[in-house]
């Protein structure tokens, strides 16, 4: 078995971005509709192993997102070459994916199947995802009378217990109050430290990363601007790209 569980060989993406929602839909049936072409991903490779733990620094366009979703599948790249190898695990919009009709029991079902859990897998893990989301009596009730945090919380709960080989972790560490932040913090820690898991974690605060990964990728304008120690990445995103406002 390979030891590059993730592989980003010269990947480009592009989006067409129109001038408005009737042109966007247009765009699908005729060609000649005007848009503009913005790259997210420009031309980008590296290499993640099995059991790193690795940090994405980059501001708001810097591509971050675009890679993740490349990374889970939820978009594809416009040329290049995307290797995943494990079980995906991401904490991005937690809360998405849910039926709002069904119970909160209902979606762990039907998100463990989205996730390629066997009823079996599910229904052994079922009574640990409750336990974890701190429902109670709530989690048999409709996901439409949750607040946005118990969504957050459940989806928290799926995405951690699953046994994930790669854990993507997006500002996903700040659900629920601080206990519930605690917990969370513990229960990624564990996973790395005992699970072996490959973790991508973005994050725009510094010493969280620092607190979770060895390595850091900073990103700019769709292109890698530095790889290395997450220390050293951390340095230069906070000095170098993201340089502190001289007071006046």
């Amino acid at each position: 078995m390979s030891d590059t569980v993730i592989r980003f060989n010269n990947v480009t993406k592009k989006y067409k971005l129109y001038s408005s929602t009737r042109k966007r839909l247009l765009g699908i049936f005729f060609k000649k509709i005007k848009y503009k072409e913005k790259k997210a991903v420009d031309d980008m490779s590296f290499e993640i192993n099995r059991g790193e733990s690795v940090a994405l620094f980059g501001k708001n366009g810097a591509g971050k997102s675009t890679v993740l979703k490349m990374i889970t599948g939820v978009v594809f790249p416009t040329c290049g070459e995307i290797t995943v190898d494990g079980r995906v695990s991401a904490l991005l919009e937690l809360s998405s994916g849910f039926d709002q009709e069904f119970t909160g029991r209902e979606n762990i079902y039907l998100k463990g199947h989205i996730l390629g859990l066997s009823e079996d897998e599910i229904k052994a893990l079922e009574d640990t995802i409750i336990e974890f989301s701190e429902l109670g009596d709530y989690i048999d009730q409709p996901v439409r009378t949750y607040s946005s945090g118990m969504k957050s919380r459940l989806g928290f709960a799926i995405n951690v217990n699953i046994k994930p080989e790669i854990l993507i972790v997006d500002e996903a560490l700040s659900v629920g109050d601080n206990a519930f932040k605690t917990k969370c913090r513990k229960t990624v820690n564990n996973i790395i430290e005992k699970d072996n898991v490959t973790l991508l974690f973005v994050t725009h605060q510094t010493a969280v990363a620092e607190e979770f990964c060895k390595r850091g990728i900073v990103m700019k304008n769709g292109k890698i601007v530095f790889d290395g120690p997450v220390a050293e990445a951390s340095e230069y995103y906070k000095t170098k790209y993201n340089p502190p406002k001289k007071k006046k």
